[in-house]
Protein backbone atom coordinates (compact mmCIF):
# COMPACT_ATOMS: atom_id res chain seq x y z
CA UNK A 1 0.00 0.00 0.00
CA UNK A 2 1.15 3.65 -0.92
CA UNK A 3 1.24 6.60 1.07
CA UNK A 4 -0.23 9.28 -1.55
CA UNK A 5 0.81 12.60 -0.39
CA UNK A 6 -0.77 14.13 -3.35
CA UNK A 7 -4.67 14.89 -2.66
CA UNK A 8 -5.78 14.04 -5.85
CA UNK A 9 -3.82 10.87 -6.40
CA UNK A 10 -5.07 9.67 -2.84
CA UNK A 11 -8.67 10.19 -3.92
CA UNK A 12 -8.31 8.58 -6.89
CA UNK A 13 -6.69 5.70 -6.09
CA UNK A 14 -9.48 4.96 -2.89
CA UNK A 15 -11.54 5.86 -6.19
CA UNK A 16 -10.18 3.22 -8.06
CA UNK A 17 -9.73 0.65 -5.24
CA UNK A 18 -13.39 0.72 -4.56
CA UNK A 19 -14.61 0.35 -8.08
CA UNK A 20 -12.19 -2.94 -7.94
CA UNK A 21 -13.93 -3.72 -4.83
CA UNK A 22 -17.51 -3.41 -6.55
CA UNK A 23 -16.60 -6.06 -9.55
CA UNK A 24 -15.50 -8.31 -7.17
CA UNK A 25 -18.64 -8.40 -5.41
CA UNK A 26 -20.24 -8.08 -8.70
CA UNK A 27 -18.55 -11.15 -9.87
CA UNK A 28 -18.75 -13.55 -6.76
CA UNK A 29 -20.40 -16.45 -8.19
CA UNK A 30 -22.21 -18.38 -4.87
CA UNK A 31 -22.67 -21.42 -5.89
CA UNK A 32 -18.76 -21.77 -7.82
CA UNK A 33 -16.53 -24.00 -6.30
CA UNK A 34 -14.48 -21.44 -6.18
CA UNK A 35 -16.56 -19.32 -3.57
CA UNK A 36 -14.83 -19.56 -0.76
CA UNK A 37 -11.57 -18.13 -2.75
CA UNK A 38 -13.50 -15.18 -4.29
CA UNK A 39 -14.31 -14.30 -0.78
CA UNK A 40 -11.48 -14.24 0.40
CA UNK A 41 -10.13 -12.65 -2.06
CA UNK A 42 -12.83 -10.08 -1.71
CA UNK A 43 -12.74 -9.80 1.98
CA UNK A 44 -9.10 -8.50 1.46
CA UNK A 45 -10.11 -6.27 -1.30
CA UNK A 46 -12.28 -4.72 1.32
CA UNK A 47 -9.43 -4.04 3.81
CA UNK A 48 -7.56 -2.56 1.62
CA UNK A 49 -10.25 -0.07 -0.16
CA UNK A 50 -10.86 0.85 3.98
CA UNK A 51 -7.20 2.06 4.31
CA UNK A 52 -6.98 3.24 1.00
CA UNK A 53 -10.06 6.00 1.76
CA UNK A 54 -8.33 6.53 4.98
CA UNK A 55 -5.06 7.69 3.70
CA UNK A 56 -7.27 9.60 1.42
CA UNK A 57 -9.16 11.32 3.91
CA UNK A 58 -6.00 12.54 5.62
CA UNK A 59 -5.33 14.78 2.70
CA UNK A 60 -8.79 15.48 1.11
CA UNK A 61 -10.07 18.77 0.15
CA UNK A 62 -13.73 19.37 1.24
CA UNK A 63 -15.37 18.23 -1.51
CA UNK A 64 -13.59 14.76 -1.65
CA UNK A 65 -13.87 14.13 1.92
CA UNK A 66 -17.96 13.91 1.31
CA UNK A 67 -17.20 11.79 -2.08
CA UNK A 68 -14.79 9.90 0.56
CA UNK A 69 -17.35 9.32 3.25
CA UNK A 70 -19.99 7.98 -0.27
CA UNK A 71 -17.00 5.40 -0.57
CA UNK A 72 -17.07 4.61 2.96
CA UNK A 73 -20.99 4.09 2.59
CA UNK A 74 -20.56 1.95 -0.27
CA UNK A 75 -18.01 -0.20 0.99
CA UNK A 76 -20.14 -0.62 4.33
CA UNK A 77 -23.00 -2.17 2.31
CA UNK A 78 -20.89 -4.22 0.37
CA UNK A 79 -19.83 -5.78 3.87
CA UNK A 80 -23.36 -6.00 4.97
CA UNK A 81 -23.98 -8.33 1.96
CA UNK A 82 -20.82 -9.82 2.06
CA UNK A 83 -22.02 -11.01 6.19
CA UNK A 84 -25.29 -11.88 5.21
CA UNK A 85 -23.54 -14.48 2.36
CA UNK A 86 -21.62 -16.23 4.85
Amino acid sequence: MFYHSNKQEAFQAAQNNLRETQTLYEDIVKDSASYGHQLKHLKQEINETYQQIENALETASEHQRKQLETFQQDLKTIVNEVNELS
